[in-house]
């Protein structure tokens, strides 16, 4: 009698990712109407909730770090100055602009707070198999996935900065434009580079599905497989948050409040409940990611088998989240905000060309992989060609010689007003000296006081 193959027999490694995919897909859309509805209401609070909590910690840490009390209050310990502060911008009177395009400018905050909420559904809580009874239904613990999940979460957070662009433009006054002109110009500039090092995860998973992904991290984190990837984004998502050290779009020294100047009482309220919102989702993407997700750390999972299983999951990711949560806490009270041309050098001129380079190289160590080829080829066909370009930028730099102090070309006089209003010099340029006017005090007191002066000198 003839024996019946395997069914997965005879596929390769990309097939039998592809059939593993559908198989973990294949446990979503099947919940009953009132079981989605539940886990919709679930990520709503879950980040309504972590949003409360991170207010009252941002303001606690900062007070610590810079030696201050912070709220102590409202409630137990100031736990509840998030609430305290809500009902304040409820309270207060809601002004709308005369001059504004009134349809666009009470749109915009709206805009900005939706797709914050909607790029958490397919966020991961625990495995994607039928983990978790709710009611007697049981259901994996997560609202939804599809093959492009990730692709839904840049998609959503490329809708929320228009909140901000429109959000500027709609307040018919300067400065708010001018911070939704950079917070454009921002979005493009670091999507590219989250797009990027979205792109090695897929090319190392194979997927593009956030459960997926998060299954293929067994055992080692995609953050220690793909650093290079993990920083890129970790810097990307201070970017798209508008969080300092790169709140330029609401620069307050520059644009005295940014985009969201000309807002209050609940409309204002709205654009913070974004960003923060925002905060946690960028953490749990990252957390998905490059941390292992809904996995419980090293330690923690070398001794206890139940740990990634039940409603334990929840606990880890939840502490993930915080963690990056306090590094933005953390950033926000160490770091000077960048000036715009550091700005946009770091994510053209570093983050772009970085993660490009380092795309080619995993693509490259990934398709060497696949066909086959040892651990000391891959490294020779790879690490080769890196270790000559580092090699030849350091001898670049090297014979790069400096110019000599008085080689450069004498630089005419430079008149500020040559164009009829005042501007800066450029790199190289010197302004003339300013005339000083004669003292007005008496020459007795002079004498007096360069006396004085050169008899403290002696």
């Amino acid at each position: 009698m003839t024996p019946t193959p395997h069914p997965l027999a005879g596929h390769g490694p990309a097939a039998l990712a592809e059939l593993a995919a559908n198989e973990t897909l294949g446990f979503f859309g099947r919940d009953p109407w009132w079981l989605v509805l539940l886990k919709a209401v679930f990520c709503f609070g879950f980040l309504v909730g972590t949003v409360l909590v991170a207010i009252v910690w941002e303001r606690k840490v900062v007070a610590w770090m810079q030696l201050r009390i912070g709220p102590n209050r409202h409630g137990p310990w100031g736990l509840l100055q998030s609430l305290a502060d809500g009902v304040k911008l409820a309270l207060k009177e809601d002004l709308v602009v005369t001059g504004a395009d009134k349809v666009v400018y009470i749109l915009a905050p709206i805009v900005c707070a939706i797709p914050a909420f909607m790029a958490f559904a397919v966020i991961p809580f625990g495995p994607a198999g039928d983990e978790i009874s709710i009611f007697g239904t049981r259901t994996p613990m997560q609202l939804t996935d599809f093959p492009v999940a990730l692709l839904y979460i840049l998609a959503t957070a490329s809708v929320g900065i228009y909140g901000i662009v429109l959000a500027g433009w709609s307040s018919g006054s300067t400065y708010p434009l001018l911070g939704g002109i950079r917070s454009s110009a921002q979005m493009i500039s670091y999507e590219i580079a989250m797009g990027l090092s979205f792109a090695a995860v897929f090319i190392y998973s194979g997927s593009m599905s956030t459960s997926e992904i998060v299954s293929s991290q067994q055992p080692t984190w995609f953050a220690v497989l793909l650093p290079v990837s993990f920083i890129v984004y970790i810097v990307a998502m201070v970017g798209e948050t508008n969080r300092a050290p790169f709140d330029l779009p609401e620069a307050e020294g520059e644009l005295v409040g940014g985009f969201n100047t000309e807002y209050s009482s609940l409309k204002f309220a709205m654009f913070m409940l974004a960003e923060y919102v925002n905060m946690v989702t960028v953490s749990a993407v990252a957390s998905t990611l490059f941390l292992g997700g809904w996995r419980a750390p090293w330690p923690v999972s070398t001794f206890w088998e139940g740990a990634n299983h039940g409603w334990w999951p929840l606990l880890w990711i939840t502490l993930k989240i915080q963690l990056l949560l306090f590094f933005f806490i953390w950033l926000r009270g160490t770091l000077p905000r960048f000036r715009y041309d550091q700005f946009m050098k770091l994510g053209w001129k570093v983050l772009i060309p970085v993660s490009l380079a380092w795309l080619v190289m995993v693509a490259s160590v990934r398709a060497l992989r696949n066909e086959g080829y040892g651990f000391g080829e891959v490294v020779l066909y790879v690490g080769a060609p890196v270790g000559a370009l580092l090699l030849l930028g350091l001898l670049r730099d090297v014979l790069k010689r400096k110019p000599e102090p008085g080689s450069e070309a004498p630089q005419g006089e430079f008149d500020p007003m040559a164009g009829g209003y005042p501007v800066p010099p450029l790199p190289g340029q010197q302004l003339p000296p300013v005339p000083r006017r004669r003292s007005r005090a008496p020459k007795q007191l002079q004498d007096a006081l360069n006396g004085a002066d050169h008899s403290e000198g002696s």
